[in-house]
């Protein structure tokens, strides 16, 4: 008996390992290059309060604001304008904008959250740039938390940081509110980051992320994955880069109309999870300390 749980126990193993093995060969195999960095030229210009076309600048010109907002829009037409109030509202109390407070890029095709957010970047003016989602269930008072984060986080390296809000002071209260099966899946996911991508960030996936100008370059300029794990990969890449980052408490509320499928996008988000590993295990993805990427 004993000879055979053996030799079965070597079997699963084999069988383990050559799974891991094939899974590494496909992730290698499939890899893409960096996501185009190319703007369609209807994605160059935007409509200023005129109605004309004014070129957009590049995160790579000197900042001309103080603060830039970046908005991912997709079918947002009954949650960005609460969000977008609220937003307006408080920021205008802080300090007064001119006519070009609001810019819409139009996309020519869907790239998914993490590309939206990476052209809105490209497109930033501001000397810190916040990216927030449309659905307003972070409030936006609390960008000065985020703020206070990254004072906190100084001396910055190569004037490099970043302040991640975060929801996992409501793990408590939220796990009351769902399901056994979907508080598995997040239990899963939450072990998945940190066994595979990111350490000593306990909610990577809240879309309330304040940014100094220079780790949004580095950061965005590395990036492939532009769908909903873009957030991991972006925190991995910080790591990597070794910027600060500080997980800040913030307010949030569950808003309807998510566009996630609980259990599809989350066994979506990990095979990203695992793919985002082993492609920079094996080369596939490479990221070098001059923020270039192969």
């Amino acid at each position: 008996m004993a000879p055979l749980l053996l030799q079965l126990a070597v079997l699963g193993a084999a069988l383990v390992a050559a799974a891991l093995v094939l899974i590494s060969i496909v992730a290698f195999i499939t890899a893409s290059k960096m996501p185009a960095l190319h703007q369609h030229e209807e994605e160059k210009f935007f409509l200023n309060a005129k109605g004309q076309k004014e070129t957009l600048p590049s995160i790579w010109d000197s900042p001309t604001k103080q603060l830039s907002v970046v908005v991912p829009s997709y079918n947002e037409e009954k949650r960005l304008p609460v969000m977008m109030d609220e937003a307006l509202g408080y920021l205008e109390k802080r300090q007064k904008y001119g006519s070009d407070k609001v810019r819409v890029i139009t996309l020519v095709k869907n790239r998914g959250k993490g590309g939206a957010i990476r052209m809105g970047i490209f497109s930033s003016r501001g000397e810190k740039i916040l990216m927030a989602d449309a659905d307003g269930a972070t409030k936006f008072p609390d960008v000065e938390k985020l703020e206070k984060g990254l004072k906190d986080l100084q001396p910055w390296p190569n004037q490099m940081a970043i302040a991640c809000g975060s929801r996992a002071h409501l793990e408590k209260e939220s796990i009351a509110q769902r399901s056994y099966f979907r508080t598995l899946l997040m239990y899963g996911f939450h072990f998945l980051v940190w066994f595979l991508c990111v350490k000593g960030i306990r909610d990577t996936q809240c879309g309330f992320k304040l940014f100094t100008r220079e780790a949004a370059s580095r950061t965005f300029s590395s990036l492939h994955i532009e769908r909903w794990a873009f957030d991991v990969e972006l925190l991995y890449i910080a790591q990597f880069f070794k910027i600060p980052v500080a997980e800040i408490a913030v307010n949030w509320t569950e808003i309807e109309g998510s566009k996630l499928v609980p259990f599809w996008s989350w066994l979506q988000m990990g095979k990203d999870l695992l793919f985002i590993r082993l492609r920079y295990l094996t080369g596939a993805w490479r990221l070098e300390q001059t923020g270039k990427m192969n």
